[in-house]
């Protein structure tokens, strides 16, 4: 049998599984998730399957039915926009506060958080590079390293929160983009060129028009109702 520190790493590794094919759209928003499929499919134990829907419920990453298993959480219009106006006022906190106690380890987290952005960006093409995880990794570094020096841990944590929700629905933008009018690094530019600056009217300005663009393109997604 295996002890309980077993079954809590298989929780974990199929919780972090299960999470990446929700936030890479392998598992699509409303999708039915067969627990005893996915026990034999991740070679792990029904407990650890359990307990790791369990942690995406709370994370809201999928919703339990009663008598009818779990599914992949919906996403509307409505949740969108109550989403990111949330996060807009919740990372504009932590930002504020990282500009006000950031030192030169900070602004060095940022310059090089950006750099290797910019350069898997580079690679193939700028659509096709959004949508590869090296890339959606460096992107959720950059905006981590953004807000890094905020003194306040709990910020944080409501902060990556409301990060990995929206990057279901960032996710969503990717393939939609497809008329290439969005200049993402241009984005990503005025804000650390603001951050950098500490010019923080112009930094929060810019969090906010960032998050907006992915906004309206999101908004196109037949799969928002």
């Amino acid at each position: 049998m295996p002890t309980p520190a077993a079954k809590l790493t298989q929780a974990e590794t199929v919780c972090q599984l299960i999470r990446a094919e929700i936030l890479e759209g392998r598992l699509l928003p409303g999708a039915k998730l067969n627990i005893k499929a996915l026990e034999q499919r991740f070679e792990v134990s029904l407990g650890a399957i359990r307990e790791a829907l369990s942690r995406l419920g709370a994370e809201g990453m999928v919703v339990a039915e009663s008598h009818r298993g779990y599914r992949v959480a919906p996403v509307s219009r409505e949740e969108l926009l109550d989403l990111t106006r949330t996060r807009v006022e919740l990372e504009s906190l932590c930002l504020s506060k990282a500009m006000q106690h950031g030192d030169v380890e900070w602004e060095i987290r940022i310059v090089a958080a950006t750099h290797r952005m910019e350069r898997l960006q580079d690679i193939p093409s700028d659509e096709e590079a959004r949508k590869a995880p090296a890339w959606n990794q460096a992107h959720g570094a950059f905006h981590e390293a953004l807000v890094s020096a905020c003194p306040s841990v709990w910020l944080l944590r409501m902060r990556e929160l409301l990060y990995a929700q929206s990057e279901r629905y960032r996710l969503l933008s990717v393939p939609l983009d497809t008329d290439h009018h969005r200049d993402v690094k241009a984005e990503h530019k005025r804000l650390v060129d603001a951050v950098l600056a500490r010019d923080e009217p112009a930094a929060l300005k810019a969090l906010e028009e960032h998050f907006f663009a992915t906004v309206q393109i999101i908004l196109r997604s037949p799969l928002l109702k």
